[in-house]
């Protein structure tokens, strides 16, 4: 299990945080789009795994 963590430790945080950006940017476009119903549907739970992704990522280091 320590190497799981010592693994996470040496991650990166740029790309990373740009992905989260990413995920919640999309989020936000699925939410305000009027065409498809299944984008809406699933336009907060994208949102909400950007916005989780991002507190977490912001942790690691430079």
């Amino acid at each position: 299990m320590s190497q799981f963590f010592t693994g996470l430790m040496r991650l990166k945080r740029g790309p990373w945080e740009m992905l989260a950006t990413i995920l919640i940017g999309l989020g936000v476009f699925m939410l305000m789009q009027p065409f498809f119903l299944w984008a809406y549907t699933y336009s907060f739970i994208t949102t909400l795994i950007g916005t989780v992704m991002f507190i977490i990522v912001s942790h690691f280091k430079d």
